[in-house]
């Protein structure tokens, strides 16, 4: 099977669990929620998030040292061997890690009020876009330059290069959210939510006015009249 096909065939399972997870929020929720089955989602979404991590760290590695090289067979066997490694290795890890992370963040309480959860969240999904929107059209036009070339020249035409170095610095791009992810899910650390950020709370904005105010309201001799510091 082509590796396009693969490819599409896993985003389109990511696409249906977006889509579940929206329109049936309720159903999502109580299917993933499985106290349990704790410690082997929890092996689960370690093992998947780290391979897939370190596949995406170690193909990164590899593609520079082969553009460093010059030598055209070890790029064009580089560039093969990692989207080989990426629609049937990577694919499949990244729908494991997300729903073995959904499933404990379920288990966890809500998503959105727990802040190195929910900011973790939302750089995986960063990562994601970053994947689809930029290295996705770019390896269509680098294989589509990969058909043109000619087996007797030695050399990569420049246009290739350019391309396979593009696409080097957007897996650098969608890397790099992935480590701070790794961060949040060792350390967790005790961070505010997004969802706080844009939380108003109109009692507790009132209650500050009032406290802030409270020594221009209140006379000079009114502090030792309430609260008198004799002893009795």
């Amino acid at each position: 099977m082509k590796t396009r096909y693969i490819l599409y065939g896993f985003l389109s399972i990511m696409a249906g669990l977006i889509a579940f997870a929206l329109f049936f929020r309720a159903e999502f929720t109580a299917l993933l929620n499985r106290p349990a089955l704790h410690v082997h989602v929890f092996f689960v979404h370690v093992a998947s998030a780290t391979l897939f991590f370190a596949n995406a760290v170690v193909g990164m590695l590899w593609e520079m040292r082969s553009l460093a090289s010059g030598r055209k067979e070890v790029i064009l066997h580089t560039y093969a061997t990692v989207a080989w490694l990426d629609a049937r290795f990577s694919s499949p890890l990244i729908v494991l890690s997300l729903v073995s992370g959904l499933s404990l963040s379920f288990m966890m309480g809500d998503l959105w009020e727990i802040g190195w959860l929910s900011l973790g969240f939302i750089l995986f999904l960063l990562s994601g876009l970053i994947w689809i929107a930029g290295d996705i059209p770019t390896q269509y036009k680098v294989k589509r330059l990969m058909a043109a070339l000619d087996p007797g020249e030695p050399a990569l035409p420049e246009e290739l290069l350019r391309l396979l170095k593009l696409r080097w610095r957007i897996g650098l791009a969608g890397v790099a959210p992935l480590v701070v992810v790794f961060v949040f899910m060792v350390y967790k650390p005790d961070i505010p939510s997004p969802a706080s950020w844009f939380r108003y709370r109109p009692e507790e904005t009132a209650a500050q006015y009032r406290l802030e105010r409270q020594p221009d309201i209140l006379p000079s001799h009114s502090s030792s009249a309430l609260f008198p510091t004799e002893k009795y």
